[in-house]
């Protein structure tokens, strides 16, 4: 055996001709019986004559068999964790000879952990202040407003304009909205609609021109000058309710204002702290690569490119872009993703070998509850989803992702935890 470099080793492999023959003379056999030859009885056809017409096939076949027969015994007599296809070259196949040949592959790193408790961290737990509390407390407040109808009267900034708007010009395709709600004067609201709006009363219309910039969120509008008539409906005003216990009680199982605010507190400082020990853990993972230096399988870096690439390509999809659209040189990105894909895979490898080292395991009921939870997402029945994820072999996963969700845990509770500098 000779190692290569890294992951990647060699061996120089012979086949004794014994063995050739015997798997030569039973592939023979086995095309003997399949063949029609002009002037023999089906399975009767010579011998001789069978290797003589099917001799490229007969070659084919007994390499297919005895190649990669002879590759795992030499490999685990090695004790060697193959991964990957071996590439095969500098194969010898003659007639009453060895079969010989030369096969290249790559091999699971072994590798020795080294410290991996005590990691320092940067982490400070976090804090919600009363000014942070009171602007959650008005957001909520802003999601229960009322908007409620003035009598009739012109427009003055700070009024909720409902319009009706349509199109008159500028756009290929017409522009219509039977309802459109405007605050006057708003820095959210385009000037024009502000500036033609103001002063208008109910049942009133006005036609104006509206510039939209380039990049606009809507593409039909982008760049575009277009005229629209805009017709009054109604003039409204915002109410928001009033912090008391009967807001809190309307916003759920609370029976005061206190209990409100304390439940806000915790939200906010839950969502914080899942935040702040996500950035930890993202420092222990890259100080773990950082400390062990073992080489990596090409074959695992490619696979995880392609999952990086896949995850990337679904979170354009959900944000309603067409992968397909994009003009990239995907083989370029590919090569720029490798050095990411790598530190990818020594993180999983170390997580894998320090959660063996610890005895961290998914347990049934953890599985349990992500199937449950999965089943609700879809609204399925968790029978069927459990089926469907077994068949699509996404349970381990599911496991495998509890195990290190639990490792990391493990990690930051062991970690050195010093507060960031100012």
């Amino acid at each position: 055996m000779a190692l290569i470099e890294g992951c990647k080793h060699s061996l120089d492999i012979t086949v004794p001709v014994a063995e050739v023959e015997k798997e030569t003379e039973r592939v023979v056999a086995e095309i003997q019986k399949k063949v029609k030859l002009p002037g023999f009885r089906p399975g009767k056809s010579p011998v001789a004559l069978v290797k003589q017409r099917f001799a490229g096939d007969i070659r084919q076949d007994v390499l297919e068999k005895l190649v990669p027969r002879f590759f795992r015994e030499a490999a685990d007599k090695e004790h060697l964790e193959v991964v990957g296809q071996p590439n095969v070259s500098d194969v010898h196949f003659h007639s009453g000879e060895p079969l010989k040949f030369k096969a290249e592959f790559e091999v699971a790193p072994k590798f020795e952990l080294g410290e991996y408790r005590g990691i320092t961290v940067t982490y400070t737990e976090p804090e919600v202040t009363d000014a942070e509390l009171d602007a959650r407390i008005e957001e909520i407040r802003e999601q229960k407003a009322e908007y409620v109808n003035e009598e009739p009267r012109p427009l003055v900034d700070g009024d909720y304009a409902v319009v009706s708007l349509e199109s008159v010009s500028g756009v290929a395709e017409k522009v219509s909205q039977d309802e459109l709600m405007l605050k006057i004067g708003d820095e959210a609201t385009m000037k024009e609609f502000s500036e033609n709006l103001r002063g208008v009363s109910p049942e009133e219309s006005r036609e104006f021109d509206v510039t939209y910039p380039e990049d606009y969120d809507r593409k039909q509008l982008a760049g575009r000058t277009v005229r629209f008539k805009a017709t009054l409906k109604a003039v409204r005003r915002k109410e928001l309710p009033e912090v008391n216990d009967e807001f809190a009680k309307d916003l759920g199982d609370y029976q005061t204002v206190f209990e409100l605010k304390e439940a806000v507190r915790k939200s906010l400082r839950q969502d914080r702290e899942h935040k702040a020990q996500d950035n930890a853990k993202h420092q222990l993972i890259d100080k773990l690569v950082d400390t062990h230096d073992f080489p990596v399988p090409e074959v695992y870096i490619d696979r995880q490119v392609e999952i990086n690439l896949e995850n990337q390509l679904r979170t354009l999809a959900a944000q309603g872009i067409d992968p397909r659209g994009i003009k990239l040189d995907w083989q370029k990105v590919r090569e720029t993703q490798k050095e990411k894909a790598k530190r990818d895979v020594k993180a999983s490898l170390l997580l894998d070998k320090i959660s063996e080292r610890e005895a961290i395991m998914a347990t049934q009921e953890e599985v349990d509850r992500e199937v449950q939870r999965i089943a609700r997402q879809q609204r399925e029945a968790v029978a069927a989803v459990r089926a469907k994820l077994q068949k699509d072999g996404v349970i381990g996963r599911i496991a495998g992702n509890i195990r290190t969700e639990k490792t990391l845990a493990f990690l930051f509770e062991q970690a050195r935890k010093e507060a960031a500098k100012e």
